[in-house]
């Protein structure tokens, strides 16, 4: 079942402190991340995936943003699982907002 990607909300949340707030607009994953257009790549994937029956799918910008940083960094598939844990700003480029 497919899983819509969602806009990074800039809308500020009472009960927790907003992360993202606190990251450098000039870092060039935060900028890159903000010159894609990844509706494309929802619109390109969500013919493959079932809208009503399965179990739902991770966002297509998630699976996407770690192919894309697992290119980008040369890293293997645990490594860029790892960093996207650790890192705000892998967070950031693939379309978390918490």
């Amino acid at each position: 079942m497919l899983t819509k990607s969602s806009p990074i909300s800039t809308q500020s949340n009472l009960f927790h402190s907003e992360l993202f707030s606190q990251l450098d607009v000039k870092d060039p994953l935060i900028q890159l991340a903000n010159t894609i257009n990844w509706t494309v790549f929802d619109d390109a994937f969500e013919q493959h995936y079932s809208q009503n029956n399965g179990r739902p799918s991770k966002p297509i910008r998630l699976m996407v943003g770690l192919l894309l940083l697992k290119q980008l960094e040369n890293l293997s598939d645990e490594r860029v699982v790892l960093q996207f844990k650790r890192n705000p700003y892998y967070q950031y480029f693939c379309g978390h907002s918490n």
